[in-house]
């Protein structure tokens, strides 16, 4: 799975693999994990995140969310997704979608199953299915910060500057510490400003 060109690399980072948990984050990450339910686990975290300044915290945090994310509590859909990333790391687009497909039609409420359909959209060029899968996966996890800065780096490749101005800010509403969605809002902002002038 991979790791935030915006879309590339912005949803390249909700792909990212599991990350490995710092030695100093065990006691947090161990405080979190004790929740019982994974929607229980998610509030935590995303209730951290809002709460984070530091960037190098905050990041350690969105890992554990998508480390959440990519759990989808079937083996099997699990093991596709496995599939569907060897597929993509060797360039077999058209089989990684298939699988995407199936994931998706086993578990229609895995949000990265369409989070991850979404990414391989966007690189096989195809935007508007793209935002379709984005528009699920914020259907199903409003707060899915990945998906919304791919809706960001579409919205800002179609020119629609101000649409992609609002998904940087609600991007910064649940994660304030990415330094890279704070860049893109202050260039949003200023290519605006210079518009209106």
């Amino acid at each position: 799975m991979s790791s935030f060109l915006i879309l590339g690399c912005v949803l390249a980072a909700s792909f990212a693999g599991p990350p490995s948990l710092l030695a100093a984050d065990t006691s947090q990450a161990s405080a979190t994990s004790e929740l019982t339910t994974p929607k229980q686990r998610l509030d935590a975290l995303f209730s951290e995140l809002k709460r984070e300044r530091d960037p190098d915290k905050a990041r350690e945090i969105s890992d554990r969310i998508r480390i959440e994310w990519q759990d989808s509590g079937s083996a099997s859909v699990n093991l596709l997704m496995q599939w569907a990333s060897k597929a993509v790391e060797s360039n077999r687009k058209a089989t990684a979608l298939d699988i995407f497909d199936q994931v998706i039609t086993l578990s229609p409420q895995y949000v990265e199953g369409w989070n991850q359909r979404a990414t391989l959209h966007y690189q096989m060029g195809n935007y508007r299915k793209s935002m379709s899968d984005i528009n699920r996966v914020l259907a199903i996890e409003p707060r899915h910060f990945g998906a919304l800065a791919g809706m960001a780096a579409i919205l800002t490749a179609a020119g629609k500057d101000e649409l992609a101005l609002r998904a940087w800010e609600q991007f910064l509403d649940i994660y304030p510490a990415d330094r890279r969605a704070q860049e893109q809002l202050g260039e949003l902002e200023e290519k605006l400003a210079g518009n209106r002038t």
